[in-house]
């Protein structure tokens, strides 16, 4: 479902783009492919655009949709719903009942109820919050069956909810591979719009106060709707006392407004599907944001869409005047750019969502602990609070116990007198000690982990730029030692061979850099969990050349 989605997203912005295409040229484009029969191009389409309505397919051309009905506000008809459920997360829970009315002349004429028998338990909270029995629920139709009923019930009418994106969420998750036809109309979204500076809280409850509606909400599918649509009519009304006359106008005042960063989404055109990074640039050319990207051009046009970002990254969005993209072979070499542009530029809009202390160590100073910039074994630290946590558990602790920091060091102890803080009533002392046992696990596992990473001798074989070459990072004693280009051919046994011999040469430092923590974090995820394109082999010539020639297939580390 999720990349028939995609798919259909990015014929919409192509659509957008472009203006109307040739159902082949849209084909082609859509599905990366330069042949492709018409007969197969036309159903791929029809598939993609099944159920959507901002897209229609006419003979030979495939078009956004631009005419709806649009009646006018006393004449049009909606149905206002409301769902009750398990939970919050559509992926993982399941609609309970479902309740909706139909409001036609700004009056309620007809309405729909039902349980659901959604085949899991009824949590506890949820049984309070509504009222509901779950043994109530065991007798009551399958969720496809109400499901199918409530949208004969709806028909083609305008479907209205209150917060309509968990309800819409909900209803897609049942109809598989289909969407409904337009998203539902927001009462929140339109209350925030209408009653703004008026009206603090828009929820359901506050909204049924504020306009005075006879039903009240009470977590229940059908009265929830009612009152919600005893609300639309109020809204209606406060519309069309600004002006608004028709269906068209309303759905405007509920859409989201846009952001003011919309009109520079064509600073991202040309952007090519490619991995690579790219840097925001103001009117003076300098760097405000550094990123990185699988695909540059999805990525890019992401930034546009209505949902804000980041305050810092909105702010650089707001300032920026040119996108600046470059094209690497593969995610790995852009994220170990991106890294690197990001200490050599230190860009404004990364440096606030980077924490300012990302070096720091512990070192003995008699029998307590410091936190210090100064290198030692013990880091580098991400947190400096953290650090200071663990430095007050390691007081006083032996010899013994830190030289067996990594496996526990002095924790057993601790927790020993942890327990004999709470047993004496004692939880002020014990709360304290807790936090810093706890930061002070934190910080062995982090010390666990990037000893294990100091061991790797790997090397790492990825799509260069070039077609035909490949690149080859080559990983020892805690840091990337050698990128090599490797040629087609018998070049690449010579670049191998120098790689490893830059990585046999010299000695390991006794610590490590917070940039080399940084990069050795990023390449264990790479490591862990190989994208297709990644191959991960050891540090052997032989083992790398039979990969390159494709003799043996990569054995993961």
């Amino acid at each position: 479902m999720q990349l028939a989605l995609d798919s259909l997203d990015r014929l919409v912005d192509m659509l957008e783009e472009r203006g109307p295409l040739a159902v082949l040229d849209a084909a082609r484009a859509l599905f990366a492919t330069s042949s492709i029969p018409d007969g197969l191009a036309r159903s791929l389409l029809e598939e993609v655009t099944a159920g959507d309505s901002r897209v229609v397919c006419t003979g030979a051309t495939v078009s956004l949709v631009d005419g709806r009905p649009d009646p006018l506000l006393e004449e049009a008809e909606f149905v206002v719903f409301d769902l009750e459920t398990t939970g919050l997360a559509a992926g993982r829970d399941k609609i309970c009942e479902i309740g909706a009315v139909r409001v036609k002349g700004l009056e309620l004429v007809d309405s729909f109820q039902s349980l659901v028998n959604p085949r899991v338990a009824l949590p506890e909270p949820i049984a309070r919050l509504t009222g509901i029995r779950e043994q109530e629920l065991k007798g009551a139709p399958s969720t496809s069956t109400v499901v199918r009923r409530f949208l004969a019930f709806a028909g083609d009418e305008l479907l209205v909810a209150h917060n309509a994106r968990f309800d819409q969420r909900f209803l897609e998750r049942q109809l598989g591979d289909r969407r409904l036809s337009e998203p539902p109309l927001c009462t929140a979204a339109l209350s925030r719009r209408l009653l703004e500076g008026r009206l603090r809280r828009v929820g359901l409850a506050s909204l049924a106060h504020f306009f005075g509606v006879p039903t009240q909400p009470c977590h229940r599918a059908l009265p929830d709707a009612e009152a919600t649509a005893q609300v639309l009519v109020h809204l209606i009304g406060l519309a069309q006392e600004i002006g608004a006359r028709r269906l068209s106008e309303l759905r405007s005042l509920a859409a989201p407004r846009k952001r003011r960063v919309h009109d520079k989404r064509h600073l991202a055109r040309g952007a090519p599907s490619r991995p690579g990074v790219y840097l925001f640039r103001d009117r003076h050319d300098q760097v405000l944001y550094v990123g990185r990207a699988r695909d540059l051009r999805a990525r890019l046009r992401s930034y546009f869409r209505s949902e804000r970002q980041r305050p810092s990254v909105e702010a650089a969005l707001l300032a920026l005047a040119r996108i600046e993209w470059r094209v690497l072979g593969s995610e790995l070499e852009a994220a170990l750019e991106e890294l690197r542009l990001i200490r050599e530029l230190a860009p404004p809009a990364n440096s606030r969502g980077r924490r300012k202390e990302q070096g720091v160590y512990l070192r003995r100073r008699g029998d307590e602990f410091v936190v210090s910039k100064k290198a030692s074994a013990f880091g580098p630290i991400g947190s400096r609070r953290q650090a200071s946590l663990a430095a007050r558990a390691l007081a006083s602790c032996t010899e013994e116990e830190l030289d067996g920091l990594l496996r526990g060091g002095p924790l057993p102890r601790l927790r020993e007198r942890l327990t004999y803080l709470a047993e004496s009533q004692r939880y002020e002392q014990a709360a304290r000690l807790r936090d810093r046992i706890e930061a002070l696990e934190n910080v062995v596992e982090r010390l666990r982990r990037l000893e294990r990473l100091r061991g790797l001798e790997l090397c790492l074989i990825a799509p260069a730029v070039e077609p035909g070459w490949q690149k080859a990072f080559f990983v020892s004693r805690g840091a990337v030692r050698a990128v090599r280009p490797l040629p087609p051919g018998q070049g690449a046994r010579l670049e191998v061979e120098a790689g490893i011999a830059l990585c046999r040469s010299g000695e390991s430092d006794e610590t490590l850099t917070a940039g080399e923590a940084e990069d050795l974090m990023l390449l264990h995820g790479f490591i862990r969990r190989p994208p297709p394109e990644l191959a991960v082999l050891p540090l052997d010539t032989q083992r790398i050349a039979d990969h390159l020639s494709g003799k043996a297939l990569p054995r993961a580390a």
